[in-house]
């Protein structure tokens, strides 16, 4: 009897082991939602690693994103047809490519842009599949900070955490950029501190999540008279970049090591506390491309500061950055350029370190050295201040929106300049302070992080209450400007929004009206009107001339708090469901077993 109840544990053990256990193949883990997970890359300092088997991971990446033509756009209907197209949404797309990628010994792609309300669950599953990690960029062309007149509002906060929630359970995931070239010269530095309190709020909202520590940087291009305070920003003081991104296009050709500028960049980042590599590469003054940088950046001199690489680009398009065409039959045709950069590719072998070791040697070295935010007074030309944004308050707004006696609905893309010239107007009747960011003084007014169209209509609302007018007639006659009867409500039916109302109206109240004559004369030297055009910094065009995606105006807010909640509620049922019916299971094959043996 005894024997027949330890086979019987035997037997009980082995079934439960198997009915949750993940299945493991080339690396790769298979979990009950089916979705196909890679060891996750970590950061250790300033480089990568696999978090399974300890080795350092070098990027052998490329850009892949196609843009839609001129002709797609100028055909495009409906206000929610997006300018961009998703890869990683397109089954049929991503898994003609894949093969290719592979061909191309790549590891890590590059998405700029992702639609966050379609499923990316067969795409991530064939790149998991073939060992292929993604970098994705938060923004999309028509909700970004934009460099001269950056903004970090609630538009652009929904935007970059619904991206997260979607794409967070992936573990291919191997980081997301806050933002890409949003200054890209000296006359826009200002725009810095909007990226960085972007940062900041990004990763406070993926540990408040419980998702795992997925990585938050930054992509810079390789400007000369900014490069250097731009590195040092995004690590300075309590707020830093996980990693750092550099769009380099220096080595053209058949260059060199000491002739391009790779040897002064190595050695400026000699000491760089977190993971540094080219978030796009391939000058292509010469073509075919031959790609020579390839071995200089995986070989000895380099490996040991840089991450390694992502070419720019996949796509064949009007820059001619791409490897490969897609014919008009969707077909996919190698350039030369693929071949070189395939062969490239297969001969990079860069000698990393593994975790262990390099644990070993940060212990026994020096910690890395700390540094300091650029100086505004030493640097002139340097206009990031150390204040940074506050996190955008999306209740804050929301409430304010809901109970002001004028409204102002967004506007769509083609419209975008009506928002400058309706601020442009109602900014010399009232004082506009409150709504203004300057991230050159580090000073954010009260509803500085407010939606463009909330912030207009504040602005609107204000006037309105300054005209002291009771007729339910805004002060602005506009087709997209129309009075919110709600407004009229008790404040018992507003308790929550009680203290944010009655601030605004304590300040609309202490506020006189300027003349249009006075306020034409002093508003040369008060605070600048706010203008709030949301067009894609992530795609903008480089100085040598690289064609990328630009947009406008930011989307409509979208709440997705709740329907994210119950998405990952309905997740953990799923998951419950399988564990279950693996359970069931197993309890029948013992049934059957005890039987038998009886």
């Amino acid at each position: 009897m005894k024997r027949y109840f330890v086979k019987t544990s035997i037997v009980l053990t082995f079934i439960l082991l198997l009915s949750r256990v993940l299945t493991k193949v080339n690396g790769e883990t298979k979990t009950d939602n089916g979705l196909i997970n890679l060891p996750i890359i970590e950061i250790v300092g300033n480089k990568f690693f696999n978090s399974e088997t300890g080795e350092q991971f070098f990027m052998k990446g490329i850009a892949y994103q196609p843009r839609r033509t001129m002709q797609q756009l100028e055909e495009a209907t409906g206000v929610f047809e997006t300018k961009y197209l998703d890869p990683l949404a397109d089954e049929k797309m991503c898994l003609r490519d894949i093969p290719y990628l592979k061909k191309l010994n790549i590891n890590t792609i590059r998405v700029y842009s992702i639609d966050p309300e379609k499923d990316h669950d067969i795409c991530m599953n064939a790149l998991s599949k073939e060992g292929i990690y993604v970098l994705l960029d938060l923004s999309e062309p028509d909700v970004s900070i934009v460099r001269n007149e950056p903004t970090w509002d609630t538009n652009i906060w929904e935007r970059y955490t619904k991206v997260i929630d979607t794409m967070e359970k992936y573990h291919n995931i191997l980081g997301f950029f806050a933002g890409n070239e949003v200054t890209n010269d000296k006359t826009n530095t200002h725009a810095s501190p909007f990226v960085k309190a972007a940062i900041r709020d990004v990763k406070v909202y993926i540990k408040e999540k419980g998702y795992r520590e997925i990585p938050v940087g930054y992509s810079t291009n390789d400007d000369a008279d900014t490069r250097s305070n731009l590195a040092k920003y995004f690590i300075c003081g309590d707020v830093k970049a996980d990693f750092y991104g550099i769009n380099m296009y220096e080595w053209c050709g058949y260059s060199s090591y000491g002739t391009s500028g790779y040897r002064e960049r190595t050695a400026e980042f000699k000491d760089y506390p977190v993971p540094v590599f080219f978030s796009e590469f391939g000058c292509n003054l010469i073509r075919p491309r031959p790609f020579t940088e390839v071995t200089a950046l995986y070989g000895t001199k380099m490996s040991g500061i840089w991450s390694g690489g992502l070419v720019y680009m996949y796509f064949e398009e009007e820059n001619h950055y791409g490897v490969v065409k897609i014919d008009p039959h969707g077909n996919v045709v190698e350039l030369e350029d693929f071949k070189y950069l395939k062969d490239e590719f297969a001969k990079a072998q860069p000698i990393g370190t593994t975790k262990e070791e390099f644990l070993k040697e940060l212990n026994e070295s020096k910690p890395f050295k700390e540094y300091e935010c650029p100086d505004q007074f030493k640097y002139p030309l340097w206009k990031a201040n150390k204040n940074l944004p506050p996190s955008p308050n999306r209740i804050k707004c929301e409430c304010l929106y809901d109970n002001l006696p004028c409204l102002m609905s967004p506007l769509i893309e083609p419209e975008n300049s009506e928002y400058k010239r309706l601020f442009d107007y109602i900014c010399h009747e009232v004082d506009c302070s409150d709504i203004v960011a300057d991230g050159s003084k580090g000073l954010y007014g009260k509803y500085s992080d407010c939606s463009v169209y909330e912030k207009l209509s504040l602005e609107i609302s204000k006037f309105y209450y300054q005209l002291n007018k009771n007729d339910r007639v805004c002060p602005i006659t506009h087709k997209n400007v129309f009075y919110n009867i709600k407004s009229e409500r008790t404040e018992d039916n507003v308790t929550k929004c009680k203290d944010i109302i009655n601030t605004f109206k304590e300040h609309v109240t202490n506020n006189r009206m300027k003349s249009s004559s006075i306020a034409k004369e002093e508003d040369k030297d008060k605070k600048g009107t706010t203008k709030q055009l949301a067009r894609d910094n992530s795609k903008d065009e480089k100085n040598n001339d690289k064609a990328k995606l630009d947009g406008s105006e930011p989307s409509v807010v979208l709440d997705t708090d709740d329907i994210h909640e119950q998405y990952r509620k309905e997740s953990q049922g799923n998951q419950l469901s399988i564990l279950d019916m693996n359970f069931i299971g197993a309890l029948m094959i013992i049934a059957l077993i005890v039987n038998c043996i009886y």
